[in-house]
Parts: structure tokens; sequence; C-alpha cells
């Protein structure tokens, strides 16, 4: 990603006629810079480090097999200069990529396929990023919603991963349930984080949490949630946390709906802004604590921060 002032870098080549296979590569290696053609044999990018060092190469290789190659770094005028970032515009193949992630049914009867074609266009993301210099909105978007199919047809494939239960949730009063032990899977990720933050901080402040490395391992007299067979677990549409809301009735707390949003979308998948920036911090936190205590408090605080933000926007 470019920041601030643009400094140019301009190639100009002679391919070697003799060489084929020569000639094929040097072009491949331009189109995979996402190199912008002036005219025939020149092209352009913004100059940074690597681009630098990958054109370098690319003109040593045309040298070494008989072409010419010279390497110029451009000052534009600002009139310029905004030309030639408008050659670097990827909002079409942005939107061409998000057509594509709209075909995708990660919840398809094969499951194989489905994750063969989002591996592909995850792929594909991932070259276009490499080559957009200037990126904006179309990123964002299009990662969001590679995020929300990636995490749908996750959850099908972890045999882990509490399949929806048909029916509504039941509702509880919270002074039935205060003092309790709670028990949901070891190795923390968004759902059971979130519902256990939620349990201690709205429902029972005195719960003390037991993490199962096996769900049938799970204490008799320990509320279990975010399993198969739980007490609180998925129920028609809602994820655990979302279960929990619905429950204790939460669900008139605005700003504990935006968190369940996100949760969900990152659970399963669906619509939530947040979800990205949240799943990045997760992932941070993961990599860097493995104690389910110690990733509790640490996510608990960043949900805590959540949701005084969502509370006072």
């Amino acid at each position: 990603m470019i920041v601030g002032t643009v400094t140019w870098i301009l190639i100009i080549l002679t391919l070697p006629t003799q060489n084929a296979t020569t000639r094929m590569r040097i072009w491949r290696g331009l189109k995979g810079l996402g190199c912008a053609a002036l005219r025939d044999g020149a092209w352009l990018l913004p100059e940074t480090v690597s681009t630098r060092q990958a054109l370098e190469a690319l003109a040593d290789e045309t040298r070494a097999s008989g072409g010419t190659a010279w390497l110029l770094r451009l000052d534009a005028e600002d009139d310029q200069s905004a030309a030639f970032r408008g050659m670097f515009d990827r909002i079409a193949e942005y939107t061409e990529l998000l057509a594509d992630l709209t075909h995708v049914d990660p919840l398809a009867e094969n499951v194989t396929t489905a994750n063969k074609t989002l591996k592909a266009l995850r792929r594909r993301y991932e070259t276009l990023v490499e080559q957009d210099y200037f990126p904006g909105a179309g990123k964002l978007e299009a990662e969001a919603r590679l995020l929300t199919l990636e995490a749908t047809l996750a959850s099908r494939l972890s045999p882990n991963e509490p399949h929806f239960q048909d029916g509504q949730p039941e509702r509880f009063a919270l002074a039935d349930f205060q003092k309790q032990t709670w028990a949901t899977r070891q190795d923390l990720w968004v759902d059971r984080l979130a519902s256990a933050w939620l349990i201690r901080r709205f429902i029972d402040r005195r719960a003390r949490f037991v993490w199962l490395q096996h769900v049938q391992d799970c204490p008799a007299n320990a509320l279990g949630f975010d399993f198969d067979g739980a007490r609180f677990t998925h129920i028609g549409h809602r994820v655990t946390f979302e279960t929990l809301l619905a429950s204790f009735g939460l669900e008139n707390d605005a700003a504990l709906m935006r968190i369940g949003a996100i949760v969900h979308a990152l659970d399963v998948g669906g619509e939530a802004p947040e979800a990205a920036g949240v799943e990045m911090l997760l992932k941070g936190l993961k990599a860097r604590i493995q104690d389910d205590d110690a990733l509790l408090k640490q996510g608990g605080q960043m949900l805590d921060d959540l949701y005084a933000v969502f509370t006072n926007p």
C-alpha cells in the first residue's frame, strides 16, 4: 500500500527475439507485478523497495537473454501523478471478484467442491491485493465477503462445531443462574470467548469456567455452552452468544446485539462491517496466548471496549 507522495519507476524493455520462453517469463513477471503499460515495451509502477528489486531482477534477466533494459525514476507533477494512479485502479477487478463470490454457496451439498472454489477465490483475492498499490473500499468489501464465506464453510468442515437446533431459546431468570460452573470446549474462539465474556459480565458475575478437552467429560453440575447437547448452543438461526442473549432477556441491549452480529458473522457467516477487524485482533491474541483463562481475560477487555464504543458511539 502506497501512502503519501508517490515516486514512479519506469522500465523500458526490448525483449530477446530468439527465446520465446524467456519473453513469456518476463511478460508474466511484469503482469504479476501489476505493471501499467505506457506503450509497447514501457511499463510503470509506483516505486517501493520491493517493486524496484523486482524490476531490477527482470531487467537483469532481459539483458542476460540478449535484450535491453533501462530503469528510470520519475518524479511526476501532481496532475500527471494522478493520471498514473488512475492506471492502477482495481475497482473493476474487485467488482468481478465480488460477483463471483456471490455465486458461492458455503451451504451447498458438495462441501468439497465449495471448499475448492472458495480457496481458488482466496488465491485470486490475494493476487489482486499484491497488485493493488492504492487499495480502497473494494478491497475491504471483498475481504469481508471472503471471511463470511470462509467462516460458514469452516463451521461445516469442523466436526467439533455445534449444529443448529430447531426451535426457539428458552427464557430464564438471571437469579436462577448465579454462582454456577459453566463449561465449553477448550481453545477458545469467537463464539465461546464472547459467550464466556457475556456470561461473566451480564449473566453470572461469579461464574466459574471449565475448559473441556472432550465435551463428553462435561461435569454433571456444569452448564454447558457451545457444543452439541449443551444447555446453551446454536438454536434456530442463533449462534450460542445470540442464544444466551435471547435466553436471559438481553436482546434489548443494542450494543450487545451489535457484538452478536460480529460473533455470528465470524462463527457461521453474515454481514458485520467490524468483523474483519475483530477477527484480526482475535488472531493476534491467539498467537500470543495459549491459556484459555488468560485469553478470556484479555479478550474480555477487548469486548469491554467494543461494548463501550457501541454504547456511546
